[in-house]
């Protein structure tokens, strides 16, 4: 017998008819089909009590009746939020608990999964694990997320967030990643938010320079005036300033389900709605599933325009340089740093 080149289906019918003709013994005639008797004595009682070949296909294994199963106005709750903010099911999870409706995060997944909401390239693994900051304010992270076409231009999103709670402090849409334009996003986090310890930063402009030995900019100069020591990340490892990446990357996951904004006022006003989704209503798994606004709050360091002058040690010859950055000294001009020009060094 072609065993291998039918199909199940004629398999099963060969097997009922051979069986009603009683020409073999059952036993022997189960064991050259290659099924157990009991599976034989299935086929044959199905279509003996039907009558009907039909009756030889598989049936459903789905049980007649779920008793544990949500009900349906429930599901269509955990549809909708899925829609709304297209989130995974932890998250959902806490959102509905918020709500007063506890629904395991395994029977989130199975809605999702039966409605066609979740693909295995969307699932996520929580990460092993994680380094943070003790309290707020001890560090913030910085960077620009890439650039987002307009109809006339381009919009640099500029990002901060806090290290210890990820709460996300500003995001602010620029027409250029320019050193002034940053500072004047700095200033308006300062007086909202105070002063941080340290900022961590890559490698790019406006915060870093090649020109000169010490990677200083105008925009890092002010930092340090502030008293806020700047640490940079290495050269290409993103991963060292993980809290702005994931914090793009939820950026990024959040802008795609909206209408693309065309103007830079609409591109501010959807950062704006994403950063209070972030901050007040998104569960943070690393968080234990609060928010980052439980865990934020404002630096006790407040911003002043009046900046203190530097202090040497006491017998240091103390030279002013020059607009570019030059020291004039026993007759020659050295470079130091154009970042420093009318400083006192």
């Amino acid at each position: 017998m072609p065993w291998e080149v039918t199909s199940v289906m004629e398999r099963r019918i060969k097997f009922v008819l051979q069986a009603i003709l009683k020409e073999t013994n059952f036993s022997q005639l189960c064991l050259s089909f290659g099924i157990s008797r009991s599976a034989g004595y299935r086929w044959l009682w199905r279509y003996t009590e039907t009558g009907s070949v039909g009756s030889l296909m598989d049936r459903s294994r789905r049980p007649h009746h779920s008793p544990k199963r949500v009900s349906a106005e429930i599901e269509q709750r955990v549809l909708d939020e899925r829609r709304r903010y297209h989130w995974g099911a932890r998250k959902l999870r806490e959102l509905l608990l918020r709500q007063g409706l506890d629904v395991k995060t395994a029977t989130i997944n199975r809605i999702l999964k039966r409605h066609g909401m979740i693909t295995e390239k969307q699932r996520c693994y929580t990460a092993s694990r994680r380094f943070e900051r003790t309290n707020p304010n001890e560090l913030w992270q910085m960077d620009f997320k890439g650039e987002f076409a307009m109809t006339l231009g381009k919009c640099y999103p500029l990002t901060i967030v806090d290290d210890h709670s990820r709460f996300g402090l500003g995001i602010f849409a620029l027409t250029h990643p320019q050193g002034k334009l940053v500072q004047r996003c700095l200033i308006e986090t300062f007086d909202r938010y105070g002063l941080p310890e340290a900022m961590l930063m890559d490698h790019g402009a406006p915060w870093w320079s090649t020109t000169n030995g010490y990677g200083l900019t105008t925009l890092s100069v002010w930092l340090i005036k502030q008293n806020i020591r700047l640490l940079w990340s290495g050269i290409g490892h993103p991963q060292t300033q993980g809290k702005v990446e994931r914090f793009h990357r939820t950026l990024k996951e959040d802008l795609r389900h909206l209408p693309k904004p065309e103007t830079l006022h609409d591109w501010q006003k959807a950062f704006d709605q994403f950063r209070h989704r972030y901050n007040h209503i998104r569960p943070h798994e690393a968080l234990a599933m609060d928010v980052p606004a439980d865990h934020y709050t404002s630096s006790r360091r407040s911003y002043s325009t009046e900046l203190a002058p530097w202090e040497y040690p006491e017998g240091a010859i103390i030279k002013r340089l020059n607009p570019q950055g030059c020291l004039y000294y026993k007759g020659r001009y050295y470079f130091v740093c154009e970042a420093l020009g009318h400083e006192w060094i």
